[in-house]
């Protein structure tokens, strides 16, 4: 770092002797002065959040349905017409060897839903004789119990696990099991992924640093970032759609990035207290170097979750706002509260070491650690291998994504043992698979009722392939609209299932002359599928053209921009693959939780895409920062990219474990869309940051030489100057006469 460093046209850029720290510098310079101040404005922030989300906090909703879709325009008609069909419930599923129509069965079965109608928010009950849900061979019927919530989620548990209680007190060779919602949420349960991960985080940075203070600072700030952000997330449910699940997304970016950035800067801080420089110079240089490149890493995630706006969807923008505004909190603390704690405990900074195998001075370990040495210039001698194997390897790994199956996971995904799995089970036995997920077919008739017509509809329905039973029609009150109920012979996630419904609104609907849109819940599934894998090149092309331009401006480079654009792509398409080899429910799959092929949320890749193409950029910026830095100092850019590796490689690997295990530990989780979050982002992480950027990036960085840092020159002076890197070379000569 003592070098001088070399302009763009190979001149010196000796820095004016007044030269000034930019604007992180002088943050981190004030923060440092006025410590006290700073951690007294960060516990007002904690207070204050507290407040405002006790006072205006409001309920977690998302709404999963296709805007204009055709199920959309169905659902909307019956919350209209049928405001019954359009509330929560749960489905009570009674069965008996013996049959569930004698007399002493029916008894039971009427005197326990009396008792379950007892319970809180149980507002209706349906028995068998009014849904007339009995099977053929009279072994299995459904009841329905109508909750007075909104949705699942605001029915308490403990009521929900009243009826549960009821439900297993059934005898005499009646078994009852409950179905929905409310149900699946209450069987869930909570495992505290967060405080899983930030312990796994802590060995690791215990295990990094060797000393309590330097792995505590992390810690410390990213749970500040992450209690600010957390307590404001419902009053951000207060103005817009936030889905419920968005607080651990939320939770798995503010512990993961926190962690990662400031793990980057007592990294860098370490290094200049070890070139000589005082507490306060070296927080002022930390922040105007290595923080200038987490400004830089933390944007890129914002911009790719900004992407999520291109989908049109309220819950992702809704989920996007959760993640970005922890992502930014966590960086105002990087910037603020991490100087400030630096003055506090800086100069302990390696204290309370652990009695682990020293290594060195700070320099040596965290700046060019000789087994990374030698690692990068075995890849400098076998660039062309490396290239080819890494690339062969992240196409292997991507290939069982060609098989995904996109939809909606529902009852029968759930694990084996639990009430709602047995009741889809049971239904399904009873009825037919096409039962749990039967389609409703809603007729306008703003001219009056056409019995005629609605006939004809009915048996064209009937006599379509694919179909198995056409329950009655139901009109209503006002006599405007009338829904048929149809239960595809097929199950709600098969393909067959989906060729129905597009059969019935291209082939059938239109010969009947009536306007009938197909709904429920099966129809919507496939619609918003549809819609977001429709949108899906949008976010791709929109997030890597703005990543591509970010780092062009960063690293002004062309080759750097388009290389990190096609190695995020192929890191992501990566994960991808191991997210479909888990959902095919084999031994990989029954080791994380899924027992039987799953589909996958079409939600998911999208949101995933956003947030790992941010993160991978994370890795980059430290990485190539560091390279840019060294070939300025020499212009040798093949000594730049095994010198860049070497002093980056240890802080990149120590980042990826941990924020690998943080997206670990949300694997046990028993949302399957988290679970598969968990799953694809912690592999796209640990393929990133091994294959990819220990390998790959600098192996075709040794292919392209010069051609890394080439920029037209009509491009290079209409580009603005970030500056990355900072200037170290300032920061160097006032440690040299410091000694």
């Amino acid at each position: 770092m003592s070098q001088v460093l070399l302009g763009e046209r190979g001149t010196p850029t000796d820095p004016p002797a007044d030269h000034r720290p930019g604007p992180l510098g002088r943050i981190a310079g004030w923060s440092f002065r006025h410590r006290g101040r700073t951690v007294l404005v960060w516990l007002l922030a904690l207070g204050l959040a507290a407040a405002l989300g006790a006072a205006f906090g409001g309920k977690y909703s998302a709404d999963y349905t296709a805007p204009g879709s055709d199920s959309r325009i169905a659902q909307d008609l019956l919350a209209r017409d049928f405001p019954g069909q359009s509330g929560e419930m749960v489905t009570v599923v009674l069965h008996s060897d013996s049959g569930v129509t004698g007399a002493a069965a029916q008894s039971q079965a009427e005197a326990l839903l009396q008792r379950m109608a007892q319970v809180a928010h149980v507002s209706a009950v349906e028995g068998p004789a009014q849904t007339g849900l009995v099977s053929a061979d009279q072994r299995t019927a459904v009841g329905r119990l109508h909750l007075d919530v909104a949705n699942a989620s605001e029915m308490p548990k403990a009521d929900t696990h009243r009826l549960l209680d009821l439900a297993g007190q059934a005898h005499d060779g009646l078994t009852v099991h409950l179905g929905g919602m409310a149900v699946q949420q209450a069987e869930q349960g909570a495992i505290g992924s967060e405080g899983i991960g930030m312990a796994a985080a802590a060995v690791i940075l215990l295990l990094t640093f060797g000393s309590v203070v330097a792995a505590g600072l992390p810690l410390l700030t990213a749970l500040a970032g992450l209690a600010v952000s957390g307590l404001l997330l419902p009053v951000l449910a207060t103005v817009m759609p936030v889905p419920d699940w968005s607080t651990s997304l939320a939770a798995m970016m503010g512990i993961g990035v926190g962690i990662d950035y400031v793990l980057l800067l007592v990294t860098r801080f370490r290094e200049w207290r070890a070139e000589g420089l005082d507490l306060e110079a070296a927080t002022v240089a930390t922040l105007d170097t290595a923080g200038r490149s987490v400004l830089v890493a933390g944007l890129t995630v914002v911009i790719s979750m900004l992407g999520l706006f291109a989908m049109g969807l309220s819950f992702m923008r809704g989920a996007a706002f959760a993640a970005i505004s922890s992502v930014l909190v966590v960086l105002i603390a990087a910037g603020t509260l991490f100087p400030a704690l630096l003055g506090y405990l800086g100069r302990h900074i390696d204290r309370l070491r652990l009695p682990l195998p020293r290594r060195g001075t700070a320099r040596a370990a965290n700046e060019v650690s000789p087994g990374w040495l030698r690692w990068s210039r075995l890849v400098e001698r076998y660039r062309v291998l490396a290239t080819l194997a890494g690339a062969l390897v992240l196409l292997a790994l991507a290939a069982p994504f060609l098989g995904v199956r996109f939809g909606l996971p529902d009852a029968g995904n759930d694990p084996a043992g639990r009430s709602n799995r047995m009741a889809y089970d049971t239904v399904a036995t009873g009825f037919g698979p096409g039962a749990n997920g039967p389609l409703l077919l809603v007729a306008e008739l703003p001219d009056g009722p056409s019995d005629a017509a609605l006939s004809a509809l009915a048996a064209k329905v009937r006599a379509t392939p694919g179909v198995a039973t056409v329950a009655p029609e139901r009109r209503s009150p006002s006599g405007t609209s009338v829904v048929l109920s149809v239960v595809p012979a097929s199950g709600p996630q098969a393909a067959a299932t989906e060729q129905l419904v597009r059969d019935l609104r291209e082939q059938v609907i239109p010969a009947s002359g009536l306007r009938v849109h197909v709904g429920g819940v099966t129809a919507s599934s496939i619609d918003s599928t549809a819609n977001i894998v429709r949108r899906l090149p949008l976010l791709v092309g929109g997030v890597v053209a703005v990543s591509m331009l970010l780092l062009l401006v960063a690293f002004r480079s062309l080759a750097v921009a388009l290389k990190a654009a096609v190695m995020n792509l192929l890191s992501v398409a990566a994960s991808y693959g191991v997210v479909a080899l888990a959902l095919r429910g084999g031994a990989f799959g029954k080791l994380i939780g899924i027992d039987n092929p799953t589909p996958l949320p079409a939600f998911v890749p999208v949101l995933t895409f956003a947030v790992l193409f941010g993160l991978s950029m994370d890795y980059e910026v430290f990485l190539v920062s560091r390279m840019r830095e060294a070939w300025l100092a020499s212009r040798d850019h093949g000594g730049a990219i095994v010198s860049g590796l070497a002093s980056t490689a240890r802080v990149i690997t120590a980042a990826a474990a941990i924020m690998v295990a943080v997206f670990a530990a949300f694997v046990p989780a028993p949302e399957i869309a988290i679970k598969i979050i968990g799953v694809g982002m912690g592999s796209a992480i640990l393929i990133d940051a091994t294959l990819v950027r220990l390998l790959l990036v600098p192996a075709v960085m040794q292919l392209l030489g010069a051609r890394n840092w080439w920029l037209p020159a009509w491009l290079d002076r209409r580009l603005p100057q970030l500056h990355v890197e900072g200037h170290p070379e300032h920061y160097a000569r006032v440690a040299v006469g410091s000694v």
